[in-house]
């Protein structure tokens, strides 16, 4: 199978996000939380009020929703003006008939071509159509050609570059009969390399493109060791840290039909793909381009949208044409009404597109103009979404953001200063005073304080209120110092030592723990890999399409080249 997009890494970096979204503020928003988060966090540092919801909220009976178990991708925002609902990326001015429409890829193809956008030549097949109407209609059609699910997702089902009648028949086979799908589109396969644009309106927020898992050789490291140290900086990314390249039987089949092991040194810039699909979620590489896409592919995924009815933003999957089969610059895929934006906001090469305020921007235009990169407040989602995970209750707020200019301080307070109640009695006067931060154990006789708030006055007056601490505290020093870090809103009190301080036995048993650890997961997936290699016949029954895959391969190479 061809590779859906791919292009040669060099010099990647997994530290490219925007500034008010930090690894830190993220942590516990992952996968498509992650989507919803960011869009949420940025109307709430605008000023809106903002609610997380469960789907049994009145709110979302009627919108289209999937995939909300467990909380955190359902929430509204709220102006003095309007109330907005989301679900991920998707607000409800999209809708139900756009969500249909876009959901369908038939349909969606059928209204785009009706409307001029270019297409791949192709159509429709239900479960009434037989297999021998398919290949007929693929033989008049003429190779290459795509074969995949009408309604299918992630990539799924997806057989492309197919050049003769025996592909067309494996990959029917496998798309109908093995995973299941009896609706399917047959079209011509178009040469070229896929992406996604965001678009909202009239404007394309942003483009990347994905490539398939991969590695590049360094004369040194085996190909098991490169897969490891590429999910080091894997681990890294906000986004991809969820996403790691796990080794399993598609990557060895792989491996082996180029000639490699897991233990195979690669030459120094040797790249290789260790897979067909480029989907971040199995080990694919976001790469923005959207300063690289001329202006006309650009309008014709903005023509695209506008082609369903009540579709105003959304994703846009195109082809960029580098073949002979369209005359089109480009040709449109599929159209997606709750696009991931995850990739984008945390590529690994490129600039982070900042999709979360042009949405925001649209639905809540009162705001527009108001900066929050530089903004360093932010929530705790698993804290926020508690009481909708334990069903205590359906929907929760979130207590406002403070507005304003933030003054933050870092205090280092020495002392008999180890005491909770003592710490107790700080996190009281820090709430009275309405300012945020944390205090927690740093040593045996060191506690830090980090304080936030828009009246730096009330900061002056909580340092010199801990100088009178009470009688179960004796405060000798403080050191203040400016805190640039972020800054979680409300007030915490954290118990735990920083133990990074220490330089004894306990570090090293730590570390050597930690290495054996890493071992004894390595053999592990060793050892599962070969167990499922023996006992399954996953990989008997795609052998027609493995064989297919090299023949592509083979293609990509000529094309490459």
């Amino acid at each position: 199978m061809e590779l859906l997009g791919g292009s040669e890494m060099k010099g990647t970096s997994s530290s490219i996000s925007l500034p008010q979204l930090t690894e830190e503020m993220v942590k516990n928003a992952r996968k498509t939380r992650l989507c919803s988060f960011a869009v949420a966090i940025e109307g709430w540092r605008r000023g809106l009020k903002l609610k997380w919801y469960t789907r049994d909220s009145e709110h979302y009976k009627d919108m289209i929703i999937f995939g909300v178990n467990p909380p955190g991708r359902l929430f509204s925002l709220s102006s003095d003006k309007r109330t907005h609902y989301f679900f991920r990326t998707r607000g409800d001015k999209v809708t139900n008939e756009a969500v249909e429409i876009g959901s369908d890829k038939e349909k969606t193809k059928i209204l785009m071509e009706k409307n001029g956008v270019p297409v791949p030549k192709g159509r429709g097949f239900g479960e009434h159509d037989t297999d021998e109407e398919i290949i007929n209609y693929g033989l008049s059609l003429g190779f290459p050609l795509v074969v995949k699910p009408t309604d299918g997702s992630l990539g799924l089902g997806v057989v492309t570059n197919i050049v003769n009648e025996e592909e067309l028949r494996e990959a029917l086979d496998y798309v109908r009969h093995q995973l299941g799908y009896d609706d399917v589109i047959v079209e011509q396969y178009i040469v070229g390399k896929e992406y996604r644009l965001y678009v909202i309106e009239d404007e394309v927020i942003a483009a990347y493109n994905r490539v398939p898992a991969n590695i590049t050789g360094d004369g040194i490291h085996t190909i098991e060791e490169l897969i490891e140290l590429k999910n080091l900086e894997r681990r890294k990314n906000a986004r991809l840290n969820s996403c790691l390249i796990e080794i399993d039987a598609e990557i060895i089949n792989l491996l082996e039909e180029e000639g490699y092991t897991l233990d195979t040194v690669l030459p120094k810039g040797k790249l290789i793909y260790l897979r067909e699909k480029s989907n971040i979620s199995i080990g694919g590489d976001p790469i923005d381009v959207t300063d690289d896409l001329s202006d006309e592919v650009k309008q014709i995924a903005i023509n695209a949208l506008k082609t369903v009815p009540g579709l105003y933003h959304g994703g846009v999957d195109i082809i960029i044409n580098e073949g002979n089969v369209s005359r089109d610059p480009a040709v449109v895929l599929e159209l997606n009404p709750t696009a991931q934006i995850g990739g984008i906001l945390f590529p690994l090469k490129g600039k982070a597109r900042n999709i979360p305020a042009a949405i925001i921007d649209y639905y809540f235009p009162e705001t527009k103009g108001m900066d929050t990169s530089g903004s360093k407040i932010y929530f705790d989602m698993s804290t926020v979404l508690e009481p909708l995970e334990n069903r205590s209750a359906i929907e929760v707020e979130v207590a406002p953001a403070p507005m304003g200019k933030l003054y933050s301080k870092q205090l280092l307070v020495t002392g008999d200063v180890q005491k909770q109640s003592f710490h107790e009695w700080i996190k009281k006067e820090a709430v009275n005073r309405n300012l945020h931060g944390h205090v927690k154990r740093v040593f045996y006789d060191t506690i830090e304080i980090v304080v936030a708030g828009t009246n730096l006055d009330k900061i002056q007056d909580f340092k010199r209120i801990i100088t009178e601490s009470p009688r179960n505290a004796k405060v000798r020093n403080i050191r203040e110092k400016k805190w640039n870090g972020p800054i979680k809103i409300g007030f915490e009190i954290n118990e735990r030592y920083n133990t990074s301080r220490f330089r004894s036995a306990e570090t090293a048993l730590r570390i050597l723990n930690r290495d054996f650890t890493q071992l004894d997961r390595k053999k592990q997936r060793v050892e599962k890999v070969n167990r499922y290699i023996l006992e399954s016949n996953s990989w008997k029954l795609t052998a027609p399409i493995r064989k297919i895959g090299a023949h592509i391969r083979q293609f990509k190479k000529i094309i490459v080249n």
